[in-house]
């Protein structure tokens, strides 16, 4: 790293005042920021970019957890994560090692390392000409924060992600309302095995199993039918506010559009980024410290990653049929959704789960009510939307799916139980402050 020799031979600074000036949580907002850059532009799917939050959170709050006493490590409470290394003797700069920690962590789990890679450099040499940090702090600092991120790493192998990669593919039955790829690209169903995925918290993937859907009958006057018949309304009637909040937390990676022979792809963030996103507004408005800041984002990352493993044990088990591939075959063939159809079965909602799930870890640090105003989308062409609390959000986030005609509504009910289960017992289970 020539430029860290150069950066760090030209700092003269021999005072101490630099100390006063490191708890910037604005340097964690945009590695998080970054992270989030780097999973549109790699397009990974919204379980994979979980993970992709989860490791590198954990990795910077550990750094702060293991050298301040006001902090509990999370070694021992999350699964499999155990003796994670002290910091190093002499001064060395904890919010600094944390942001390493976080970036290098995250560069691992991602495809476009040279991003990560160049983000982090622009940002150090930032951070060394405003703060005017002394060579010996600042490479003890970066050097710890590395090894912090090794062992993390070392942890994340063994979640089994790598075995998953060869799993088979999911099989497509024949059997009357079972899910069937869906258009434009009927692409074949995503993250089959994601149940197979080390938890962090929750004892397994399916320790929070919700209510099945119910069973699948065209015949007028059945539940199936009636739960389809107001999917097909709600596009077919729908209110200008309504289709505003389907778009707004559309939140789809990778939505194609096919004009005759062309196809052209539009890259967005992932649900979890939505919430990892909310989770920076949430802490730069509460005035949060660096240290605290680093806790809300590793405690709303593991609230996500676990609300997907259990969200989509569910999914590949009830195996049902989307809503568009119903309205098609059995009502209107021309019939069309607000939203492109994810490639993944229907029951329950994602964004339902994990939405529920991340505004409950959130709830439990700020309280109730925490006016905000969410300005995650703005960046991809849509308006800002304000919500009372952050259960607020999350109930609009669910109610969109059925907006934007990709979901029956007990997926989303049944899913907003579940999102909230998987919330709860993180908060219940996990320490962070010692005095909690």
């Amino acid at each position: 790293m020539a430029f860290v020799a150069l950066l760090l031979g030209g700092c003269q600074t021999s005072s101490s005042d630099w100390q006063e000036r490191t708890d910037q949580p604005v340097w964690l907002y945009r590695s998080v920021k970054q992270v989030t850059d780097v999973i549109v532009h790699d397009i990974f799917s919204p379980p994979v970019a979980s993970r992709i939050y989860a490791y590198p959170s954990i990795a910077a709050y550990q750094v702060i957890a293991q050298n301040d006493t006001a902090w509990v490590s999370l070694d021992g409470q999350l699964r499999g994560l155990q003796a994670s290394p002290m910091g190093p003797k002499g001064t060395w700069c904890p919010e600094l090692a944390a942001i390493e920690a976080f970036l290098q962590t995250a560069k691992r789990l991602v495809f476009s390392e040279y991003q990560m890679e160049a983000f982090r450099d622009s940002l150090f040499l930032e951070i060394q000409q405003d703060i005017g940090m002394p060579e010996a702090v600042f490479k003890r600092s970066v050097q710890y924060g590395g090894e912090m991120a090794a062992h993390i790493l070392a942890w994340a192998d063994k979640d089994n992600y790598k075995q998953t990669r060869t799993a088979p593919k999911f099989s497509i039955t024949s059997e009357q309302g079972r899910w069937k790829p869906t258009p434009p690209d009927y692409m074949e169903g995503i993250e089959p095995s994601w149940r197979e995925i080390r938890p962090f918290v929750i004892d397994s993937a399916q320790q929070f199993k919700p209510l099945p859907p119910p069973a699948f009958s065209m015949k007028p006057g059945s539940e199936f039918y009636a739960m389809t018949m107001e999917v097909y309304d709600s596009v077919r009637l729908i209110a200008e506010e309504s289709r505003d909040i389907a778009s707004f937390w559309d939140c789809n990676p990778y939505v194609s559009t096919h004009k005759g022979h062309f196809m052209f792809a539009t890259k967005k963030i992932t649900p979890g980024g939505h919430w990892m996103g909310i989770t920076g507004i949430a802490s730069g408005k509460n005035g949060d410290s660096f240290q605290q800041a680093a806790r809300t984002h590793a405690m709303v990352a593991i609230a996500l990653a676990d609300a997907f493993i259990s969200c989509w044990d569910e999914k590949y088990r009830s195996n049902l049929i989307r809503p568009e591939t119903v309205i098609n075959e059995f009502i209107d063939p021309e019939w069309k959704p607000i939203l492109q159809t994810p490639p993944f079965p229907e029951h329950t909602s994602g964004h339902s789960v994990i939405s529920a799930s991340a505004a409950t870890a959130l709830t439990s640090i700020y309280g109730e009510p925490f006016a905000f105003r969410d300005t995650v989308e703005v960046e991809y062409g849509l308006p800002a939307r304000s919500f009372t609390s952050f259960r607020d959000a999350a109930d609009e986030a669910a109610i969109s799916r059925l907006y934007g005609g990709i979901h029956y509504r007990p997926a989303i009910d049944y899913g907003v139980d579940q999102g909230k289960q998987v919330g709860r017992l993180i908060v219940e289970r996990l320490q962070f402050e010692e005095n909690e």
